[in-house]
């Protein structure tokens, strides 16, 4: 398991995240943020709902590459892991948080 970024787990491993509106998201995680229950994903693409969505439009993927996205732990369906980062490398900056104006982009 990587350990990378201060001891916690996955820190710099590239993640797959569904949304509750069914939005799939690809990123590397940045930051696990325990007091506030959000997941912050580093240059995140977004994959749109990709068939998943039963009710209501779907949603495009997007060309835009996000530098973060802050999610909030009850907006989360399903998270795991794609790639995990090797042991004993440590991503740079890790102990700084994401910039904070750049929340989910805005979901129909």
């Amino acid at each position: 398991m990587a350990t990378g970024g201060g001891g916690v787990p996955y820190i710099g491993s590239r993640i797959s995240l569904i949304s509750k509106s069914e939005i799939r998201y690809e990123g590397t995680l940045y930051t696990i943020n325990t007091q506030e229950s959000t997941v912050a994903l580093q240059h995140v693409r977004s994959f749109g709902t990709e068939g998943r969505r039963q009710d209501g439009p779907q949603i495009a993927p997007s060309a835009e590459v996000y530098e973060y996205i802050i999610f909030r732990g009850s907006d989360i369906k399903d998270l795991h892991v794609l790639n995990a980062q090797p042991e004993g490398e440590v991503m740079p900056a890790q102990a700084a948080a994401p910039p904070q104006q750049q929340q989910q982009p805005q979901q129909q």
